[in-house]
């Protein structure tokens, strides 16, 4: 995993502070990660149109246009002059060479977005607005520099921005390229250095937000021979009016390494021939999934839940009904929250004074996570969405690796399901909520059919086959 970072602001201030770097030279290395990341992926003489803002961010462009001009068939286009000391220093310097200046759009195999940056803080203005909606027609390969134009600190699109192939940012990952709303326009993210090493650069400006990779995926283990079903622990899945939902809960379960699960409830449905069957919760259970098909909670089963200890993982209903504060009020449980938007702003109404909206949640992720998480640290969240957000107390950690393959009913029920299981297992449940996401979208990702076909059920299988997969390097 990745520390991702609010701002990078005072990490470049050290830079010339302690370091002795100066502007100029993180500049000439911001623009040489980008000069690199072109010559690796495009043939000489490939046409490159670099559009450069008025400040610091068109002042890479043009550091950029210098850097490619001789191999590239580089074109600068100034589209509002330049404004900062270090844009016209830069501009200067290109003068003195032979670089052709455009005076409008046009068709080229790549464009550099060097308009603005990192640190957007007002909307764009019309020309900045048709400027983009020009570049949107080009059939050109995009690539951002730092940040697409109008993506502002949180991540937003104020109120357009450019959608890219690639961003190449500078120096430490933002966190502003990872927000739902961001996801669709940055495409790939690259990070590149600025003159000194990844560790100098970020050491003493500790993050508790991280970015997930690939790698961070642990798939649960049975490496011990002498062992049976009651070592890995008796996920008990409470079933509701919607049998289906808590049928696959248990069955993704199941296939994620608990040694029992039980569906508990008056089951009309036949079940699986692996999935056991309960009306009351088994007395060796070790974790609960509660909520999945939930439309109407009875006083017993909430009982019996509340008056259990097992960690428990609540999904669904339960976050559109007032029972939902008697668990959080059980601060030496462990418990994981699995809402979507929809549920988090109910969630949300029923436990803080200041209102929310959906709008507002997707615009704030991660200002509203850690709002909450500072009110219940004692429970571990996951905020779905296109980028899924963990958070604990202060901690928060991103998962990019959702696909639109998730965007269809039931999806939650086995994410519900694949935690539960770690957690019957002995996992906390932070781990537990980490890994369940990462299987889950690596689940998706691995799936092969058609963009809008996965079910349930082939979700599951995929699941199962991660491990296998993985050995074969076909991931």
């Amino acid at each position: 995993m990745q520390p991702l970072y609010k701002s990078c602001y005072l990490l470049d201030q050290r830079c010339y502070d302690d370091y002795v770097l100066t502007e100029d030279i993180l500049m000439e290395h911001a623009s040489m990660g980008m000069a690199n990341y072109i010559r690796a992926n495009f043939k000489p003489k490939t046409s490159v149109l670099i559009v450069a803002g008025v400040g610091n961010n068109g002042a890479d462009g043009i550091v950029l246009a210098r850097l490619l001009q001789g191999e590239y068939d580089v074109k600068l286009y100034l589209p509002f002059g330049v404004r900062s000391v270090m844009a016209e220093v830069q501009l200067e310097r290109v003068q003195c060479l032979d670089i052709e200046f455009a005076d409008e759009v046009q068709e080229v195999d790549v464009v550099v977005d060097a308009i603005f940056g990192a640190g957007l803080s007002r909307e764009l203005d019309e020309k900045t607005r048709k400027l983009i909606v020009q570049l949107e027609k080009l059939k050109s390969f995009k690539i951002a520099c730092d940040v697409p134009t109008g993506i502002d600190v949180d991540g937003n699109p104020l109120p357009m921005a450019l959608f890219c192939d690639v961003t190449i940012t500078m120096g430490a990952l933002k966190e502003c390229l990872y927000s739902d709303m961001a996801k669709d326009y940055v495409g790939e993210v690259i990070c590149v250095d600025l003159g000194i090493s990844h560790e100098k650069y970020t050491i003493g400006f500790k993050s508790n937000t991280f970015l997930l990779e690939e790698s961070d995926l642990k798939l649960p283990t049975r490496t011990k021979a002498n062992s049976h079903k009651g070592n890995f622990g008796h996920l008990a899945v409470i079933s509701g009016k919607k049998e289906g939902a808590g049928i696959m809960s248990a069955l993704s379960g199941l296939c994620f390494g608990a040694g029992l699960v039980t569906v508990v409830g008056e089951v009309e449905t036949s079940l699986p021939l692996a999935l056991m069957e309960d009306i009351d919760l088994p007395y060796n259970t070790t974790a609960i999934a509660f909520g999945m098909g939930f439309l109407e909670f009875e006083d017993e089963i909430v009982e019996d839940i509340l008056e259990s200890k097992v960690p428990l993982v609540l999904d669904a209903g339960v976050f559109s009904n007032e029972i939902i504060l008697e668990f959080l009020e059980q601060r030496d449980r462990e418990i994981v929250l699995t809402p979507h938007p929809k549920e988090f702003v109910s969630l949300w109404n029923m436990t803080i004074d200041s209102p929310l909206n959906i709008a507002i949640l997707q615009a704030n992720r991660f200002e509203k996570v850690r709002e909450f998480c500072e009110l219940f640290p004692h429970v571990t969240l996951i905020l779905k969405g296109a980028n899924m957000i963990i958070a604990q107390d202060k901690k928060l950690f991103v998962n990019t690796f959702g696909t639109s393959k998730l965007s269809k009913g039931g999806s939650g029920d086995v994410l519900s399901g694949l935690i539960g299981a770690l957690l019957a297992q002995g996992y906390s449940t932070l781990e537990s909520a980490i890994q369940g996401s990462l299987a889950l979208t690596m689940g998706a990702k691995a799936y092969s059919g058609s963009s809008y076909s996965m079910l349930p059920t082939d979700l599951i299988e995929e699941i199962a086959k991660l491990e296998y997969t993985k050995k074969k390097g076909n991931r």
